[in-house]
């Protein structure tokens, strides 16, 4: 499959999802309801409509593959779709708040624009959403898929508080960091897995198969959002170059670098609470060897990932998403 080919499959979740998120977005209350449209890009600030991007659609798509790859349909599992979406950006409105982020896709973060008080109650309700989208799938199972999507939400909101406490601490280590990362991405991403797999109605072997892919991918994928975060490209990010290093983020590659034992990690932790260029704390964790490190471990991840699914025609599309999210410039 070429890359082509395969970003082709995030464009199919996106059009297969956007009208079920839609039409559970008009059920939110007028002034709330505005807010979450400006957020997923679908009109400005004052309701005019909007072709701004609204993500990538990376979590649907996986409940979707997932789905199909168990043998079911993604008709069927758009439900799970939009409330894995849902709560993907409950959690990035909240982020943005409470990270202070002023720039989300390209223009104003949501807070920004509306205030934290507005923005919080807009995430409240994302998140409320996509529970009740779920309750009314009826699908038989939904009591369970509520249940995995709950656990999702608290590990998620686990990452969160950790990675919040990170930033007031002076020294955390590697393994404390990918801890975070599991709460806090893998999570949700072994939900998306795990709701595909039971509304495809997979065997118990096959879900336990999906599960154990997308946690491995969502550690490989934090590994390079982190990277990103650092070195990524505004154009494709977002962001400012060196987004992280300038909030003093104690991401993977700087955690990396301040435990690699380096003369390069001893200046980057001395310098880190203090107020040098991001530049130079950039050019730090590199001589550390932090970013070469990084480039390492996701591509054991992605390989870990990619052993577990099932050696069948009926997962391809899988592996080409996982390659798809890992590329160093998703």
């Amino acid at each position: 499959m070429t890359d082509l080919a395969a970003a082709l499959l995030l464009e199919r979740g996106r059009e297969v999802t956007e009208p079920a998120l839609r039409r559970a977005t008009d059920s939110l209350p007028g002034s709330i309801r505005h807010i979450a449209g400006y957020h997923f890009g679908w009109w400005d600030k004052f309701g005019n409509p909007s072709v701004t991007s609204n993500g990538k659609a990376l979590r649907p798509t996986l409940v979707l593959l997932a789905a199909e790859a168990a043998g079911g349909s993604a008709a069927v599992a758009t439900p799970a779709a939009v409330a894995v979406e849902l709560v993907h950006n409950f959690s990035l409105i909240h982020d943005d708040v409470m990270d202070g982020d002023e720039t989300r896709r390209h223009r104003p973060t949501v807070w920004k624009v509306f205030g934290p008080g507005p923005a919080i109650l807009a995430g409240d309700a994302l998140l409320t959403l996509a529970f009740d989208v779920l309750a009314l799938s009826g699908h038989p199972r939904v009591a369970e898929a509520s249940k995995v999507l709950n656990a999702a939400v608290v590990e998620l909101i686990e990452g969160q508080a950790e990675d919040l406490a990170f930033e007031e601490r002076e020294r955390v280590s590697l393994k404390e960091c990918f801890q975070m990362a599991r709460h806090k991405t893998a999570a949700l991403l072994e939900c998306s897995a795990t709701l595909g797999a039971i509304f495809g109605g997979a065997s118990l072997e096959v879900a336990a198969s999906l599960r154990a892919f997308a946690g491995d991918l969502g550690l490989a994928f934090q590994v390079v959002d982190d990277l990103l975060g650092i070195w990524g490209d505004p154009a494709s990010t977002g962001k400012p170059v060196h987004s992280d290093l300038r909030s003093r983020k104690k991401s993977l590659p700087v955690v990396a670098a301040m435990t690699s034992g380096t003369e390069a990690g001893r200046k980057l932790a001395a310098a880190y609470g203090g107020d040098e260029d991001a530049a130079v704390l950039a050019g730090l964790v590199e001589a550390a060897g932090a970013r070469d490190w990084c480039l390492a471990q996701a591509d054991v991840l992605t390989d870990r990932a990619l052993s577990a699914l099932p050696r069948d025609p009926a997962f391809r599309a899988l592996a080409e998403l996982a390659r798809l999210m890992t590329a160093r410039d998703h």
